[in-house]
């Protein structure tokens, strides 16, 4: 007696990117600044995106705030500093800081050497 296999194809959802393998983008709050975006909106239901941005020494993101996002941070490597709403937060390796809708938010690697940060935003 012989075996019937059925064939299914099944239409995989999942999304595979290597960051060595993304180009380069320029950050809208400082074109200077590189990023590589690693997931965009609409490849994860309410992500805005999941990216990797490299600051050089000096470097700053300008203030700025999302009216229809949060985002997290997380610093990967080098240091500077984040002002939410004009306070004050230090930014060293392992540190992690979510921004909330509405909060005004500026970066700067004020280091010697790159600030990496990985983050995402997750669409209110």
């Amino acid at each position: 007696m012989g075996r019937i296999y059925i064939e299914q194809v099944i239409k995989e959802k999942m999304k595979i990117t290597n960051l060595n393998q993304i180009p380069e983008q320029k950050v809208s709050h400082n074109p200077e600044i590189k990023k590589k975006v690693m997931l965009n909106r609409g490849d994860v239901p309410h992500l805005t995106n999941f990216s990797q941005a490299v600051f050089t020494p000096g470097q700053v993101a300008s203030a700025h705030f999302h009216q229809d996002m949060s985002e997290v941070f997380f610093v990967e490597s080098g240091e500077g500093v984040i002002y939410i709403n004009d306070r004050k937060y230090s930014l060293a390796r392992g540190t992690c800081i979510a921004v909330e809708v509405g909060e005004v938010h500026k970066i700067v690697n004020t280091g010697y050497k790159n600030l990496i940060l990985t983050y995402f935003g997750i669409k209110n």
